[in-house]
């Protein structure tokens, strides 16, 4: 219902009243005490329409900070949709890198421990002795002597000399020195080939090739015009090594150059 309405209504009643009064009850006291009955009325309903106005006032203001109340509210659960949804995604990036990150992760891993595998010694057998070698020290050593088997002596040489010197302490180094010594000697280099089966006998004057170096010393010696010391290699392969086959070769020798 319009207030302001409600209002001119009443008040047209009570001027019409009024009038009436005037034309015919002026003086009449009944009448009197009948406008002065209706004017309280008015009164009342005059109170109570500005409290209902007021009451209307105050609901719309209420109405309206209601209503930006649930605009902000609907605002608020907006943002966390989206939050929401931009966490899903979020998640799901996280959760792909992390799968991609744990298959790297585990890829890294197999190649390490392969290449641990390769680095780490393993157990070898040359000539009856057991030792233990690098997969690096095993494939120079493989490398040089498959040189030297295809008659490549040259490269054999400069491959077993190089093993030497990376190796020093190679558990292949006196076979590696035997083969060195051989190398030389199919090269003529005979100088080097001596100072290589020196090194050998110096090293493992035990390894089952020294006989046999000790007889190419000396086969190195005489064509070096050394037969004096030639003379003293092969005596020494008959008394230290006498159970070999050099030592026998070496007898045969020794006969031939007295």
């Amino acid at each position: 219902m319009n207030i302001k309405f409600l209002s001119s209504c009443l008040m047209a009643g009570v001027l019409m009243l009024g009038v009436s009064a005037k034309a015919s009850l002026f003086e009449d006291g009944d009448a009197r005490k009948a406008i002065l009955e209706l004017r309280e009325k008015v009164e009342v309903q005059r109170q109570s329409i500005e409290q209902l106005r007021s009451s209307t006032e105050a609901l719309a203001d209420d109405n309206v900070k209601l209503k930006q109340s649930i605009l902000s509210l609907q605002g608020t659960i907006e943002e966390l949709k989206q939050q929401i949804a931009s966490m899903g995604g979020d998640r799901e990036v996280l959760v792909k890198s992390l799968s991609d990150l744990q298959r790297k992760f585990m890829d890294q891993s197999k190649n390490y421990e392969d290449r641990f595998a390769n680095l780490e010694p393993q157990k070898v057998s040359v000539d009856g002795i057991e030792f233990s070698a690098d997969q690096a020290e095993k494939r120079d050593y493989e490398a040089a002597l498959a040189l030297f088997k295809k008659a490549d002596y040259s490269a054999s040489t400069q491959a077993f000399s190089d093993f030497a010197r990376k190796y020093p302490g190679s558990g292949f180094g006196a076979v590696a020195l035997y083969w060195l010594g051989t190398s030389q000697y199919a090269t003529k280099d005979f100088k080097g080939a001596v100072q290589s089966f020196k090194s050998l006998s110096s090293l493992a004057p035990t390894h089952p090739r020294v006989p046999d170096s000790m007889l190419s010393m000396a086969s190195c010696m005489i064509e070096l015009k050394d037969i004096k010391g030639a003379k003293k290699v092969l005596e020494d392969l008959s008394k230290n090594y006498p159970q070999s086959d050099a030592a026998q070769a070496a007898k045969d020798r020794l006969a031939k150059l007295k």
